[in-house]
């Protein structure tokens, strides 16, 4: 396996364990809603994305939105957006 495979399996690893975590909090909340914020404030998935001579600061939640995009792509995370906040469920089979 080449690096670029590598790199790819493990985000798609990574994709499936966000995944496995939505499905274990989709109980807690009204249509197995979860908030987008909590997934990424308890998984702590918010990073600074940036070099540190760059100009720009703050954590972004990039990876958060790489993995979910990749569970979308796959057809077994659903994703919605209600004003400024959003949510994230598996799909169901």
């Amino acid at each position: 396996m080449n690096h670029k495979e590598n790199l790819h399996a493990l985000l798609n690893e990574c994709s499936h364990e966000l995944l496995a975590f939505v499905r274990e909090r989709e109980p807690l909340y009204q249509d197995r809603w979860v908030p987008a914020v909590e997934i990424k404030d308890t998984l702590r998935l918010n990073f600074i994305p940036y070099p540190k001579s760059s100009k720009q600061y703050g954590e972004k939640g990039w990876l958060f939105a790489i993995l979910a995009r990749m569970l979308e792509d796959e057809g077994t995370l659903e994703y919605k957006r209600e004003g400024s906040r959003s949510y994230c469920r598996s799909a169901l089979p």
